[in-house]
């Protein structure tokens, strides 16, 4: 009986990392998940699992379908490093990414960095051809390095950002990578990675304000 359920999530599930953002529903998927696989569950705790879960479902299926962007966005697992790019309800194109590496670097106890990617709702907020990295100060720790004053000339490099850029804010980008066999690992300081034909994509793609969701 819990087959209608199932495929209910399955319909959804192009868009559940949208869903997941707007609506917070981790509690909802993991209480289902449970309680259809714990053992001495009744036939009737099943079908009344089914015909609330399918109601409960069908109401968010409509707020998610209002609440999915008209145009291109993004969307980012940081889990198993993939993309998606969509417009609408329809994905234009799923690849691999990479994100933050979790490694924590430690200057002293006053100066430490973990380089994660930050989760939740995203909006492109600049878009740059041609980027230059100003690079911060834990660029030079990580090195081993002196760090130089604010706009020492050392802190500009050209080239390793790849031919664009696209800002989510706070200083995390969606860029390219010198190291694209490093593709589909955990192995950025916090920025989002993708090789030179997605990144030519998602920047072609994806307006001033475009939304990227990142789970």
């Amino acid at each position: 009986m819990i087959t209608k359920v199932h495929k209910s999530v399955w319909i959804s599930a192009s868009v559940v990392a949208v869903l997941v953002v707007l609506f917070n529903l981790q509690p909802l998927a993991i209480a289902l998940v449970t309680i259809s696989w714990s053992p001495g569950v009744s036939d009737s705790t099943l079908m009344a699992l089914e015909h609330t879960g399918q109601k409960e479902l069908e109401e968010l299926d409509q707020k998610l379908r209002a609440n999915v962007p008209k145009g291109h966005y993004l969307v980012v697992n940081s889990t198993v490093n993939e993309f998606y790019l969509y417009k609408g309800e329809q994905m234009v194109k799923k690849d691999i990414c990479s994100t933050g590496s979790y490694v924590l670097l430690k200057k002293s106890e006053k100066e430490k960095w973990m380089f994660k990617t930050p989760k939740g709702e995203f909006r492109i907020r600049n878009k740059t051809k041609d980027p230059v990295w100003k690079k911060p100060d834990w660029a030079f720790v990580e090195e081993g390095l002196p760090v130089p004053s604010a706009n020492h000339p050392s802190r500009f490099e050209y080239g390793v950002l790849g031919d664009y850029s696209l800002s989510l804010g706070d200083g995390y980008l969606i860029h390219g990578t010198l190291f694209q066999r490093f593709l589909g690992l955990p192995v950025t300081h916090g920025c989002i990675r993708l090789d030179d034909e997605n990144l030519e994509l998602v920047y072609k793609s994806l307006p001033m304000g475009s939304k990227v969701f990142i789970f």
